[in-house]
């Protein structure tokens, strides 16, 4: 669209767009954003396991059921290594070593390096087949000597 010159000394008029709801909006906006946005740090954690400075010593039990974990995540029953390392190959040995006992005594004792996926896997096994008393082995911290 073109616009003519008007000769002559007419004084023009200032276009004026009103920007005030606009300005609103955007406030609107920025508050909304700043009220909904969450910051995380993402933290790293250095733990260095099992340790423990307190706890009891395990008291003797007939025939307890133990389950050791080595660090690359290999799983032993009773001193007889498992071919696969599953969950399902785990929950198969532990109840026939168990007999369908599940009241007796179950120790897991995992090496520090192990992943925590092993660990986890061989309690949520145990807890598949019933078995509560669970009992996680550690050595007592130099410094709670």
């Amino acid at each position: 669209m073109k616009f003519r010159r008007r000769a002559g000394n007419v004084a023009r008029e200032e276009v004026f767009l009103n920007l005030t709801s606009m300005i609103d909006v955007i406030f609107v906006l920025l508050l909304f954003f700043v009220v909904t946005t969450t910051f995380s740090r993402p933290t790293q954690l250095k733990i260095d396991l099992p340790e423990a400075a307190s706890g009891e010593p395990n008291e003797a039990q007939a025939n307890p059921l133990e389950l050791s974990i080595d660090e690359t995540g290999q799983y032993a029953v009773n001193g007889k290594v498992l071919v696969k390392n599953d969950l399902e190959s785990l929950t198969n040995v532990l109840q026939q070593e168990s007999n369908g006992d599940t009241s007796m005594p179950l120790i897991i004792s995992a090496d520090a390096k192990t992943t925590h996926q092993s660990v986890v896997t061989a309690m949520d096994a145990a807890g598949k087949l019933g078995f509560s008393h669970l009992r996680m082995t550690t050595v007592e911290s130099s410094a709670g000597k």
